[in-house]
């Protein structure tokens, strides 16, 4: 029994000690799961507890150069004066000398000091902080005045490296001396002197410190203290102290060498927590041209405290009170706002080239500015000159306003975004806004080419602009051989309405015009001379207008199938019609991930890592409408791949393309894995169109931002005119005076534009073709629907006013189409003239009364053509 016991004991324990070694197993992986856990709070901890070295951005070191700094070729002289940097640049030419600063400016009677040292600056920033507070430094005021800049010359350039902050004034007293030195500089001085000195400098020797004396700290900052007795400058010691110091020191016979000494006896570091910001500036002369470049990897900022905006040359040629000139703004195809014209009380001008990125939210929209083209211009006397945004326009926002505001200045600059913002939702966490910024800035360059034209007028400016296209663009920018006048027809293929199916409402294609309808419009538009005819076919595919992703692209079935569509192409190719078949590549529409759309992998991120979701807004409120579908914006990738899947498309239906929104819409995309500058993006966009070009495809697009525009073969609802804001005095052509032959364009379809006669006066002012929207559907089709746009597209209701706008325009304007624009005048304010190439005068008059003018007869609402 005792070996039966004993035999069942060992089995037992036996089994206890299996037990033990499974429990034992079990727990392995929870305890190296919990020690990693611990292992990275530990990381964490030490990382969050961790000393973060200060971020020191060295100021500039000031160099005299005696005498001014001088670049020059044989058309432009450049000469600066490095006390100041601003400079004046002599066109040889005509004489005139362009300052970059205006005279006077420092005794402006109604400007504040700030605004005086701004107009003597060459470089204007501003930086924000965290909260959103955003702060003004000028170059005179924060880099020039303070000696922290520096000027190196070159052969053919300048370069200014600024660097702009509040730093400490420099006085020539010793921070440290030794006690040698020190009797000897107190033993020169008055008992008064002397006393004040005794103050204000402390006494350490190593072998009789106090005990409040760090000593390794001591050493650290002061080496020599090792066998010297020396004295140090208290800390905390008032510039007006110092100031008497100085003097008492320079009585004694104190160098500014021997001050240079003594700092190399000062190794303690003093931080200094006011922002510094360092930009360098290069001015260069390429033949009759200067270039101003202004490098992004080169800006040096605390990362409290990003570059918000940056503007050079702010005040280059403004115009004084006396003077007499105007500027010339991007606004529609050009404006003019006159020196001095007394609207004082109206705002500044102000808008954003290409427009609004979309990749930026905004919780309310009151007005959308955009320009198209990145130019604007000074003309005083008998001279001006233009400044074409290049490298980096895609950042720039124009700006101008007149003298008795803020000064006595006419002006107009370019402001840059350079570290763009979002703002973080925080809730209840925090009273104040918190902004995220764009954390590190693209490799790229700001650059301004300014251009001289020996002339005053606004139509030689542009002429100017004009030749820089085309020698830009080469062959892109080659005359046009049409001997009609152009017009474009939009055929509206489906729109979405939602239906009722099985109770359930659903949103489904709504068939307009189907592609057999298409033909028979274009039949009946060509057999009425149409004979220059483009058509852009909307909503053909992936569900109509508002279209689906184009991850695949699907005909609408009510419209027909690819038999119908291919024959609506050949029919378009054996008449000579451009047929474009359109699409929207950067935005998503009624999409989900059947279609081939994930929001969280598929949209374009704000700067703030959150989804790029757009919304609509109310025209009444301005705020984001409640309850209307919003949309978004696609990661500038995937944007990219819907371009050519669009590309390839309507290729494969032997069609030109149309782009809806490229060409158009500029937005960057702040995905952290895979971030696009705005920048970027638009060279993307020109790679594209410049592909598809030299494909031999034939490519519309809408609204045409100039970086496409020579490569279009038609560019579509050009703005023309622009908006009437009250600090304009005249709207001019200048965008169309350029490229008036060499691109085929048009302004808003006359039939749903709200008003057919302005638009078809403002069409024969400025050369542009005709443009219609039509359906083969009454509009009667569209009630319960979001498409109240399309409400004059019926094409029978319109069809004979379309044939008779468009015969007459043809037969009097259609052998212009070829020739460059050469002249153009507001002979008042409602009447104008526009000349081309072989004298054909085009006579516009927006008055409700005849007019006369050279002798013609200009009828009310018309337009009158006269050929030499």
């Amino acid at each position: 029994m005792g070996a039966y016991m004993k035999k069942e004991l060992t089995e037992r324990q036996v089994e206890r000690r299996n037990a033990i070694k499974e429990t034992l197993k079990s727990m392995i992986a929870p305890v190296i799961f919990l020690a990693i856990i611990g292992a990275i709070v530990f990381a964490v901890v030490t990382y969050q507890n961790a000393e973060v070295p200060p971020e020191i951005i060295e100021p500039n070191a000031y160099t005299e150069i005696e005498g001014p700094v001088v670049i020059e070729n044989d058309s432009l002289k450049l000469t600066m004066d490095p006390e100041t940097t601003q400079f004046e640049l002599l066109v040889k030419s005509s004489g005139k000398v362009w300052k970059s600063c205006p005279d006077g400016s420092e005794d402006d009677p109604i400007a504040l000091p700030e605004e005086k040292a701004k107009l003597q600056s060459t470089l204007v920033m501003s930086f924000n902080t965290e909260a959103g507070l955003e702060t003004t430094y000028d170059s005179f005021n924060y880099s020039v005045k303070n000696k922290i800049y520096e000027v190196i010359p070159g052969e053919d350039q300048i370069e200014v490296k600024y660097s702009l902050g509040q730093v400490q004034k420099e006085f020539v007293i010793p921070p440290v001396c030794t006690a040698e030195d020190y009797e000897k500089w107190t033993g020169a001085m008055t008992k008064e002197g002397l006393n004040i000195i005794g103050e204000y400098y402390k006494k350490y020797d190593i072998n009789d410190l106090g005990k409040k004396d760090n000593k390794e700290e001591l050493l650290a900052n002061y080496p020599i203290l090792e066998t010297n007795v020396i004295y140090v400058l208290r800390p905390g010691t008032k510039d007006n102290v110092k100031k008497t110091i100085q003097k008492y020191f320079e009585e004694a016979g104190y160098t500014y060498e021997q001050y240079l000494a003594d700092k190399e006896l000062d190794l303690s570091e003093t931080v200094n927590d006011k922002p510094i910001f360092n930009v360098n500036v290069i001015y260069r002369l390429e033949g009759d041209e200067l270039v101003v470049e202004v490098p992004l990897k080169e800006l040096e900022y605390k990362s409290d405290y990003p570059i918000y905006t940056l503007s050079v040359l702010p005040y280059f040629g403004a115009g004084g009170k006396d003077d007499q000139g105007f500027m010339m703004v991007p606004e529609g195809g050009g404006a003019i706002i006159n020196f001095n014209n007394g609207k004082t009380s109206q705002n500044s001008y102000y808008a954003n080239v290409y427009g609004w990125d979309m990749c930026l939210s905004r919780k309310a929209l009151v007005h959308n500015t955009r320009a198209a083209f990145g130019v604007y211009g000074i003309s005083q006397g008998d001279d001006s000159f233009i400044c074409m945004l290049e490298d980096g326009k895609s950042y720039a926002s124009v700006q101008a306003d007149i003298s008795g505001k803020n000064n006595n200045y006419n002006y107009v600059n370019a402001v840059y975004s350079i570290c763009q913002r979002e703002q973080y939702e925080v809730a209840d966490i925090a009273n104040s806004e918190i902004y995220k910024y764009l954390e590190e800035l693209p490799d790229e360059n700001l650059s301004q080419r300014y251009k001289f034209v020996d002339s005053g007028s606004y139509v030689d400016m542009a002429k100017s602009y004009g030749s820089y296209l085309q020698n830009k663009y080469g062959d892109y920018m080659a005359l046009n051989t049409d001997a009609e006048a152009p017009v474009e027809v939009e055929i509206v293929g489906a729109v979405d309405k939602v239906k009722q199916i099985v109770g359930v409402p659903v949103s489904r294609p709504l068939p307009l015009t189907t592609y057999a309808e298409a033909q028979g419009i274009l039949e009946d538009l060509n057999a009425n001379g149409f004979n220059n005819m483009s058509v852009k076919m909307s909503g053909w595919c992936n569900g109509g207008v508002s279209q689906k992703l184009l991850e695949n692209v699907n005909l609408v079935g009510g419209l027909g199938g690819k038999k119908d569509l291919t024959a609506l192409s050949d029919y378009a190719k054996q008449q000579n019609i451009n047929l474009y078949l359109n699409g929207v590549t950067q935005y998503e529409y009624n999409s989900n991930i059947f279609d081939g759309f994930f929001s969280y992998t598929d949209a374009a991120k704000f700067i703030n890592k959150e989804r790029a979701e757009l919304y609509q807004y109310s025209a009444v409120t301005y705020a984001q409408r409640e309850g209307a579908k919003t949309f978004y914006l696609l990661h500038s990738t995937l944007a990219g791949q819907m371009s050519d899947n669009l590309v390839n498309a309507a290729a494969g239906y032997g069609a030109g393309v149309s782009f809806e929104d490229d060409g158009k819409d500029l937005s960057a995309d702040y995905y952290v894995k895979d971030t696009h500058s705005r920048e970027s993006v638009l060279n993307s966009q020109v790679a594209r169109f410049q592909a598809v070009n030299d494909s031999g495809q034939n490519i519309m697009v809408n609204m045409g931002n100039d970086y496409v525009v020579p490569y279009a073969s038609m560019v579509t609802n050009m703005d023309l005119r622009g908006n009437d804001y009250t600090i304009l005095d005249e709207c001019v052509p200048f965008y169309q005076l350029a490229i008036h032959g060499y691109v085929n364009y048009t302004g808003y379809p006359l039939n749903i534009c709200g008003d057919d006669v302005q638009q078809l006066l403002y069409s024969a002012e400025y050369g542009a073709g005709l443009s219609f929207t039509v359906m083969k559907e009454s509009s009667f089709a569209l009630q319960k629907t979001l498409y109240t746009e399309y409400y004059g597209s019926d094409y029978d209701a319109w069809r004979d006013r379309m044939v008779e706008y468009y015969t007459r325009y043809n037969e009097q304007l259609g052998h212009v189409f070829n020739q460059e624009m050469v002249d153009h005048q507001n002979l008042s304010g409602t009447l104008s003239v526009t000349t081309y190439a072989d004298g054909t005068k085009v006579y516009v008059n927006y008055d409700f009364e005849d007019v006369t003018a050279d002798g013609q007869t200009i009828p009310a609402r018309d337009y009158l053509v006269v050929r030499s």
